[in-house]
């Protein structure tokens, strides 16, 4: 029997979703849990990889069971899990169901805080020229991708990916004067490695007069590396919306 799990995790103290040699990761820690409760070795699969200290307000992973789970298994398994990491709900699919290669929609969010935040220092980037900022040139940047469905610009050199081509349904930066805060959004069928951060960094110099609209342009249009590429740090980034057609 196949099921699924939704979950969200606090990307701070793991490297990423992946399994690594000598590094912790969130599928460690939910396969550790899983054997203390079932009592055998389950290997899950998830959605995709988030990078060393990105953070997931939804994601799905799924395995194989021959027996069906005790009925106590979410209380029993978020009390075993570090503090960090909660399932919220366990559902039994199609035996070919696939976290990963059956979504359809995945949506990312970045915040940035204009104003030194100890509460949010693990969930979000202090920016220091947060008022210098040309809003609306990185609005502009934001819509400029939409324009395109290759992204060969925003995407980590050690890819392993076949093609590049992601189908973009959102991007746009909200700004929240009242907190000093600003999130960026984004959605498509699909990303990159690194796409996410890799535009946010875009932005932040198209906004600080670093990089220009018209080299943003160029940049997708041929396709190339901006000449002055940043990549946004990790702790910004929220994994937010996973959608399935059967779900």
């Amino acid at each position: 029997m196949r099921y699924f799990i939704e979950l969200s995790y606090l990307g701070k103290n793991y490297n990423g979703w992946q399994i690594q040699p000598n590094a912790p990761s969130v599928q460690a820690a939910i396969e550790t849990a899983l054997f203390t409760i079932l009592r055998e070795k389950v290997d899950i699969t998830g959605c995709g990889r988030t990078d060393t200290g990105v953070n997931a307000k939804q994601y799905f992973a799924h395995f194989d069971l021959i027996n069906e789970p005790p009925s106590s298994f979410l209380p029993r398994i978020n009390k075993i899990l570090p503090k960090d990491i909660s399932i919220y709900r366990m559902i039994m699919v199609e035996s070919e169901a696939h976290t990963r290669f059956d979504a359809f929609h995945r949506a990312y969010e970045y915040h940035i805080e204009g104003r030194k935040n100890p509460f949010t220092q693990d969930t979000a980037t202090f920016i220091y020229n947060y008022n210098d900022l040309d809003r609306e040139k990185m609005q502009a940047a934001a819509k400029i991708l939409l324009n395109y469905q290759e992204f060969a610009p925003f995407c980590k050199s050690d890819h392993d990916a076949k093609t590049l081509i992601c189908n973009l349904y959102r991007s746009e930066w909200i700004w929240d004067d009242e907190n000093h805060r600003a999130v960026y959004h984004i959605a498509a069928n699909r990303f990159l490695r690194g796409m996410v951060r890799l535009i946010v960094g875009m932005c932040l110099n198209v906004g600080a007069g670093k990089v220009s609209l018209a080299e943003v342009e160029t940049a997708l249009q041929q396709q190339i590396l901006l000449s002055k590429s940043s990549s946004a740090e990790p702790q910004g980034l929220f994994l937010t919306d996973i959608k399935y057609p059967y779900l």
